[in-house]
């Protein structure tokens, strides 16, 4: 019941800035905010699939293997491109603020699509490797059969571990170092672009600290183990725990960050709120005919 609440109430904050993002065209029309409206789907779709497994998993303790790998597949997708969509929303910090006049050609609305279209190729592509090696490897029975549904009980192949530790290095190392020069570039701009260069170095600051937990998510498996090994009678206990942590809580951090604390999308949730209002304490206002 805490995992489906918690899931229903992030979604709800998440779907109400979605709503906001389709309903005006001021945000369609910049990249910063399709950016950031592809950081809250991901977000939306991770927690919500996540919590579906977790849910199901101890109801029925088991699954069928062929449903958990296309739900395990989902959950990776979005995982792996949260971290990435951060690095693409630093880059186009940086080009706002160090290159304005150019910002318009380079950050065109076509090649933010295009850009969006690209994350989720790269991240397909370290995927299919291991979905084609477990299906050319594994007996048609195993994909019939029930396993607890985690990553190491469907890609069983050793191997697997190591080729996921060093594609998560690897991405990780380019976003950090995305991060750091979009920073430190940012940080020596000139001073006619104090204002705006402040608050740039702010929202790439932040975008390191949901990247730190984007990270935790990564040292999910080694976490469980590890205090599996020291409290083995807690297993169930133990799983619930760290994934309310590490994979439910951090989706608060998209909209809090960036929905509430930017003004224009504060603007539009409070004119919401208002006609809400309104609507509620005026009804009469609304059915009034001229006579």
């Amino acid at each position: 019941m805490t995992t489906v609440v918690l899931c229903i109430a992030i979604n709800y904050v998440n779907s109400i800035l979605v709503y906001t993002f389709s309903r005006h065209q001021v945000f369609s029309m910049n990249p910063r905010y399709i950016l950031y409206i592809h950081l809250v789907i991901n977000d939306i779709i991770l927690l919500t699939m996540f919590t579906l497994l977790q849910v199901l998993s101890y109801i029925m303790f088991t699954l069928y293997v062929s449903f958990c790998i296309v739900g395990l597949m989902i959950v990776i997708f979005a995982s792996q491109n949260n971290p990435l969509t951060l690095a693409v929303m630093a880059v186009e910090c940086y080009i706002a603020i160090c290159f304005p006049l150019r910002h318009a050609q380079i950050c065109s609305i076509k090649k933010t699509y295009i850009v969006i279209g690209l994350l989720w190729a790269i991240n397909t592509f370290s995927f299919l490797p291991e979905l084609f090696v477990v299906m050319a490897t594994e007996s048609l029975e195993f994909f019939h059969s029930r396993v607890f549904c985690l990553r190491e009980n469907v890609f069983r192949q050793p191997y697997f571990k190591t080729k996921r530790d060093a594609s998560n290095i690897v991405f990780l190392v380019i976003v950090w170092l995305t991060l750091f020069y979009t920073y430190l570039q940012i940080l020596f701009t000139a001073k006619a672009a104090a204002a705006d260069a402040r608050k740039a170095r702010n929202t790439i600051l932040l975008h390191g600290f949901q990247l730190l937990l984007c990270m935790l998510t990564y040292g999910y498996n080694a976490m469980i183990e590890g205090l599996t090994y020291l409290f083995p009678k807690g297993v169930l206990d133990i799983r619930y725990t760290v994934a309310i942590l590490l994979q439910v809580l951090p989706r608060l951090i998209s909209p809090v960050i960036y929905g509430l604390r930017d003004k224009m999308f504060r603007q539009y949730l409070k004119r919401y709120r208002i006609c809400s209002v309104q609507v509620k304490t005026h009804p009469h206002k609304t059915l009034k005919r001229p006579l």
